[in-house]
């Protein structure tokens, strides 16, 4: 091992002399390794290392990842800079036992060559390894404020107890099944009303609603679960025009507690694609990164940018980064369906543009990429490309399964694909769908089993979408760019329709079971018109109330029933026989206990 250790390192002499002046003038540098798609394991040991051996486009920020053996076996971990000299730092260990990171105590220069040693020891016998990779100049993408469309009143709810909500109206035009499981999930944005992660009945009737300050967006609002309960989970920050998130992932109870804010690692923000939270409790996260590259190999500016697609395996106790896989590592620009010509350092080159992670049992994760068309299995453990389904390389033959600006690839139990396929923009496809596909990974061939499409109106979603598979068997599909969410029978029956007014957009739609009692108060209002009075009470986020009393009386501290009614809708509008100064309302259960008590209000 060492005398691999030291022609490693004579092979990249020359490199780290070339690289010791920093980039500045007309020409970025190259932003992909000489070998695309090398394996993360290095040599001779059973470590996974990120950033990626020879990779180029690594965060100056970065840690060293050192996944696949416990932190104990670790030793003697040198860092070294071409350009900032010897890096202390600390090794700390994942809460898996199944590797460390060394958190450096001061970053990398940008372009410079960071070289690694250490030892490892592994079967009784220690060997000695090393690796480099170069930290990339990071592009970063100015900040736009964004302008929402013309608060239009029409288009959103209004309730007298809750005036700060103004949730998106929703029209249901089919509903075959009333008494279907589950509640709707989506994150509304650009719209005339606030952003905002929401939840709905089948009915359209709100559950739900976090709206989030200007500027600030939501996608992806989902039920996981977490330590063996369920959890609902959002990604919020800020959308550049770019089309990518930054952000951070948000966790929270059935109470709408804040229990966990999870980050991206490495000096990133979370993007919006994805988030999975994973049995070993670790989570999956997107990242998008702009950085200096020349474009010149395929036709665009020498110094231009590139938008580097990531994803992070996070540990979610320490937040350190187990796993980190690159585009610009694997997969070659010239992939791309996208232009080169017209990237900028404001517009860098979203050649891969990530939407899709899907870790699996078996050691694979299926990858779904926008701009190259392609589905990509990865070996999880060394990261690389062994299949790609669709794009200008696909070694897949497809039976009408082709994709085109595709989203939300998952792979199910059953070994079938689904996949949201937009098919624009440009047009490709008539309309947008959401498809099934059979792989035969020996004979590399996939056929289309089921085809899924909006026929009133058409839909065609430039962007987003996703197809969720139900425990019926039957699938929900959000429409995206469109505000609709369908769901199908498997013989593609519709089932249940809706959709938003005006611009509105939510990246992904859900339907899952949702059982919460907030932590907070119920709301109360009231009004009075001609001695009469009418009390109105609402619980945002509460899923169990079924009648609302009214209680009144001439101080705070001495209230007594005045009223009950069944509840009806979001908010309840409770009319009240007399007239008394002060007022509160109770949320009653299905057995007439009280959930919860509003504060008192003077009437």
């Amino acid at each position: 091992m060492a005398l691999a250790s030291a022609g490693l390192l004579a092979f990249g002499a020359a490199r780290i002399k070339a690289e010791e002046s920093a980039y500045g003038g007309p020409t970025a540098p190259w932003c992909l390794p000489a070998q695309l798609n090398r394996s993360a394991v290095l040599p001779g040991t059973s470590l996974a290392v990120s950033p990626l051996p020879d990779s180029l486009d690594a965060s100056p920020r970065t840690q060293i990842s050192l996944l696949g053996a416990p932190a104990s076996a670790l030793s003697q971990i040198s860092v070294r800079g071409s350009l900032s000299g010897a890096h202390r730092g600390r090794l700390r260990a994942y809460s898996q036992g199944d590797g460390a990171s060394f958190l450096p105590a001061t970053p990398f220069i940008p372009g410079e060559t960071v070289t690694v040693h250490g030892r490892v020891k592994q079967r009784g016998k220690t060997s000695s390894f090393a690796f480099y990779f170069t930290t990339a100049h990071e592009n970063p993408i100015k900040y736009v404020p964004t302008a929402n469309p013309t608060h239009d009143y029409s288009e959103m709810q209004h309730f007298r107890s809750a005036p700060n909500l103004e949730p998106p109206l929703l029209d249901v035009t089919t509903r075959a099944n009333p008494h279907a499981e589950g509640d709707i999930f989506a994150a509304p944005y650009s719209g005339p009303g606030p952003s905002g992660p929401e939840i709905f009945t089948e009915s359209g009737e709100l559950v739900w609603f976090d709206p989030l300050p200007e500027n600030t967006s939501a996608t992806n609002l989902q039920v996981q679960e977490l330590g063996g309960k369920p959890v609902l989970t959002w990604w919020q920050g800020y959308i550049p025009p770019q089309g990518f998130g930054e952000g951070e992932e948000i966790i929270d109870n059935t109470s709408y507690q804040q229990i966990g804010r999870v980050h991206a690692g490495n000096g990133y923000t979370a993007d919006l694609h994805d988030f999975h939270i994973t049995p070993q409790d670790t989570a999956l996260i997107t990242v998008f990164n702009p950085i200096a590259c020349n474009l010149t190999a395929v036709g665009g500016p020498g110094g231009g940018a590139a938008t580097d697609s990531i994803f992070q395996e996070i540990d979610l106790r320490t937040g350190l980064v187990r796993r980190e896989w690159t585009s610009l590592d694997h997969v070659a620009l010239s992939e791309s369906y996208s232009a080169p010509e017209g990237a900028t350092t404001e517009w860098p080159y979203d050649y891969f543009h990530i939407n899709s992670i899907d870790q699996m049992a078996d050691g694979t994760t299926l990858i779904s990429a926008r701009n190259t068309w392609t589905l990509y299995e990865l070996n999880t453990t060394t990261g690389q490309v062994q299949l790609r389904m669709g794009g200008k390389h696909s070694e897949v033959r497809g039976n009408g399964a082709t994709t085109a600006y595709q989203h939300d690839a998952t792979a199910l139990a059953n070994g079938t694909i689904t996949v949201f396929d937009n098919g624009a923009v440009p047009k490709v496809h008539p309309q947008s769908r959401a498809i099934v596909i059979s792989l035969e990974p020996k004979a590399k061939t996939d056929t289309l089993l089921a085809l899924y499409e909006h026929h009133s109106p058409e839909l065609t979603a430039g962007s987003q979408g996703d197809v969720q598979t139900l425990p019926s068997g039957n699938l929900f599909v959000g429409w995206g760019a469109e505000p609709y969410f369908s769901e199908y029978a498997p013989n593609d029956k519709l089932l249940y329709d809706a959709h938003m007014h005006g611009s509105y957009q939510t990246y992904r739609a859900y339907r899952f079971p949702w059982a919460a009692l907030p932590a907070g108060q119920p709301a109360i209002a009231e009004t009075s018109s001609k001695g009469q009075t009418t009390v109105y009470g609402s619980w945002n986020g509460a899923t169990q109330i079924v009648s609302w009393r009214v209680y009144g009386g001439s101080s705070p501290n001495k209230l007594a029933p005045l009223a009950n009614a069944p509840r009806s809708g979001f908010e309840t509008a409770i009319a009240t026989p007399h007239s008394e100064p002060y007022l509160a309302v109770q949320a009653l259960s299905a057995s007439g206990s009280v959930l919860g008590t509003s504060r008192t209000i003077r009437g």
